[in-house]
């Protein structure tokens, strides 16, 4: 049974916050999202977009080129430290979160 994408990453969610407090829920484009400290982490389904997380200008290029995520566009304009991973993956979803940690987070 697959699991939906806003289920996965609040699952994922919590096992974040359970790790590093600066972690919190916060909102963006009226919504809910995550924050590390003041900085945006991520977000899930924006338009079904599935995960959208913040992580360094050429590691999102290399994730796009290698067919891992998409651009993330909402309303046409391309955010570039933004990557949008439409298929959940509880394990890629993990791992790109916790690369988001490190960037966002510093």
């Amino acid at each position: 049974m697959t699991t939906a994408p806003e289920e996965l990453f609040w699952q994922l969610a919590a096992e974040l916050q359970s790790e590093d407090p600066r972690i919190q829920e916060g909102t963006i484009m009226s919504g809910r999202c995550l924050r590390v400290g003041k900085g945006f982490l991520a977000l899930v389904d924006y338009k079904g977009s599935g995960l959208v997380v913040k992580l360094p200008r050429g590691r999102v290029t290399e994730l796009i080129e290698a067919g891992v995520g998409k651009p993330f566009a909402p309303a046409g304009k391309v955010f570039k430290e933004w990557l949008a991973v439409p298929k959940p993956d509880r394990r890629r979803w993990r791992a790109l979160l916790r690369e988001g940690v490190a960037f966002a987070g510093r």
